[in-house]
């Protein structure tokens, strides 16, 4: 610190409950990124333990408990894709299991013991599954104790994390104070929208761009994005400066070419230029070349789907085609694209989770926007 002349001690938290980490991951490592540029020195903690319980921020309700054998295999992909934006010698991995693992039974009651009931249900989540009558975990309370117990063990300096996670970062601050510590100073980013613009990006909702994605992958979803998300994303993931966002948003650019110029510059960043320059030939000799348009109309899904909803429905609720008939037979014929990959199954059904790219022939196209996803 400056007072104290050493580098400022930054942890940010990720449970791997997950495979991969996406692009809504990276908004915290940039900014972590940003510290390292400063001289600082972060604690990048893959939450091993804390996974087990699973974090209830914004959840209504309990998450599914994950074997050790699923943490551990996302654990180690978590701890070698932060280097994607990360500076490995400004970095210090630290797995919380190493000192929860050691913690005795009254250690944790002790723990408990520093926080009240009351205080609990101040959550925003919590109060509303109390008043809903939806079961809460007693060990759902234990979570924001055991992350605010990762920043006394660490003795953080500051602590990242997503505006959601607003409480459980507070909670380290009262537990440092209440053990004689400087409690650590709290940051809290925005959370990144996923492809259907509205809940945050998630793998488990299918609304994700994964940082390990192809680049193909990569840069057919971000040029699938509405034009007010990809005004979010600019914000958000690009390292454009403040002039040529606000020209986006002010639509002085167009903004086929702001989205272009957006999906080339985070598939070079986790890629490289040239996979991004070979990602634009082929979105632009898929789609561009094949009728797809520069304003896509959007079509919102009425209802939330649990199970995946027949293509030819869609097509027709959709307005794409006059009758399911015509829309099984233009699937036979290979007339129908989603996400640029040809459907000929007339049966084939597709998850309602996030957005959908829907190509029928050369003209008719748009985007399916999923309630829920």
């Amino acid at each position: 610190m400056l007072g104290e002349g050493r580098p400022l001690r930054v942890k940010a938290g990720f449970d791997p409950t997950a495979a991969d980490l996406h692009l809504g991951h990276t908004v915290i490592l940039q900014v972590l990124r940003r510290f390292q540029k400063l001289g600082h020195r972060v604690l990048f903690l893959i939450g091993d333990f804390t996974a087990r319980i699973g974090d209830p921020s914004g959840r209504s309700e309990t998450r599914p408990t994950l074997s050790d054998e699923t943490i551990l295999a996302n654990a180690r992909t978590y701890q070698e894709q932060a280097f994607k934006v990360l500076d490995r010698d400004r970095t210090e991995v630290v797995w919380n299991s190493a000192w929860m693992d050691r913690l005795a039974a009254a250690d944790l009651v002790k723990l408990a013991g520093e926080c009240t009931v009351a205080r609990m249900l101040e959550r925003d989540d919590f109060q509303k599954r109390f008043a809903s009558h939806r079961p809460i975990g007693v060990h759902e309370f234990l979570y924001p104790l055991l992350q605010a117990y990762d920043s006394l063990h660490l003795h953080a300096d500051v602590e990242l994390g997503g505006t959601d996670q607003r409480f459980n970062l507070l909670m380290g601050r009262d537990l440092q104070r209440s053990r004689g510590e400087r409690p650590q100073v709290v940051l809290t980013t925005p959370l990144l929208e996923g492809l259907d613009g509205s809940q945050k990006m998630s793998k488990s909702l299918g609304n994700a761009i994964g940082i390990t994605d192809s680049p193909g992958d990569m840069y057919g979803k971000l040029m699938s994005i509405s034009d007010p998300l990809m005004v979010r994303y600019y914000e958000l993931l690009s390292h454009s400066d403040t002039a040529r966002v606000e020209a986006i948003r002010n639509r002085e650019i167009h903004a086929m070419d702001a989205k272009k110029d957006l999906a080339s510059e985070i598939v070079s960043r986790f890629h490289d230029a040239d996979a991004a320059r070979a990602a634009a030939l082929e979105f632009t000799q898929r789609f561009q070349q094949g009728g797809l348009p520069d304003e896509v109309p959007e079509h919102r899904w009425p209802a939330a789907a649990l199970e995946p909803i027949p293509l030819v429905r869609i097509l027709k609720e959709c307005g794409m085609v006059a009758s399911t008939g015509e829309g099984r037979r233009l699937i036979s014929q290979g007339g129908v694209r989603v996400e640029g990959h040809r459907i000929d199954d007339p049966e084939a059904r597709v998850e309602a989770c996030g957005s959908l790219l829907i190509q029928v022939g050369k003209r008719r196209v748009m985007r399916v926007l999923f309630a829920g996803g």
